[in-house]
């Protein structure tokens, strides 16, 4: 039987995302600096090492295995998973837009926070702009719905979202949801297109709800 620290590695190159709503336990192992170096010094043998997003908060730190040094061969897996992230990129954020919008958030879906799907599935029945969003939104391949009513998509969406590790589902007795630490990463990989590219995302996000108020 593994120990905290080897199921820790073993999650860590298996390509999780630890953080405090997946794996508290593993949050809370590698919060401890000793144990974060011996984590590390382990992976750095693999030329690996321990990653982190959102270190500005104590409590919403995600911890994710990185390469330590990028020959040819680790820089087309993270080409890969970069055009993969990035296909997927639309779909992503246009649901994170309809989820803000339906609680009539000003702020995006951040780690921990409860999705609930029958509120929400009830909000998009009862308003025809985001009926709308939600049928656009899973004809994208990452979503794929065929169903034309708005329960299957919904439960669809969802589920995909869960499979890709955005959303967890503590309780398989209830329809509530949590967001993960994966959507800090996501987060930062918008920022880092939006710098990379100068497209101001951020700015065009914001007047395109302005637009849809007035």
């Amino acid at each position: 039987m593994l120990s905290g620290k080897g199921q820790v590695i073993e999650r860590l190159l298996q390509g999780a995302f630890i953080c405090r709503t997946t794996d508290e336990d593993g949050w809370r192992f590698l919060k401890i600096s000793g144990n974060r170096e011996q984590v590390d010094a382990y992976l750095g043998q693999l030329n690996r090492l321990v990653a982190t997003v959102g270190a500005g908060a104590a409590d919403s730190e995600v911890f994710f295995c990185g390469y330590r040094a990028l020959g040819e061969a680790e820089r087309r897996v993270i080409g890969q998973q970069f055009r993969d992230i990035c296909q997927s990129l639309t779909p992503l954020v246009e649901w994170l837009v309809l989820v803000q919008e339906a609680a009539g958030q000003d702020a995006p879906l951040t780690e921990g926070a409860p999705v609930r799907l029958n509120e929400l599935q009830t909000i998009i029945e009862d308003t025809p702009a985001l009926r709308e969003q939600l049928t656009s939104l899973c004809r994208h391949r990452l979503f794929n719905s065929s169903s034309a009513a708005v329960d299957g998509q919904v439960k669809q969406v969802f589920k995909r979202l869960c499979e890709l590790g955005y959303l967890i589902r503590p309780n398989s007795e209830k329809q509530i949801y949590l967001a993960t630490g994966k959507l800090d990463y996501l987060y930062e990989v918008i920022r880092f297109i939006d710098e990379a590219e100068n497209l101001n995302l951020e700015a065009q996000a914001e007047s395109a709800v302005q637009g849809q108020l007035l």
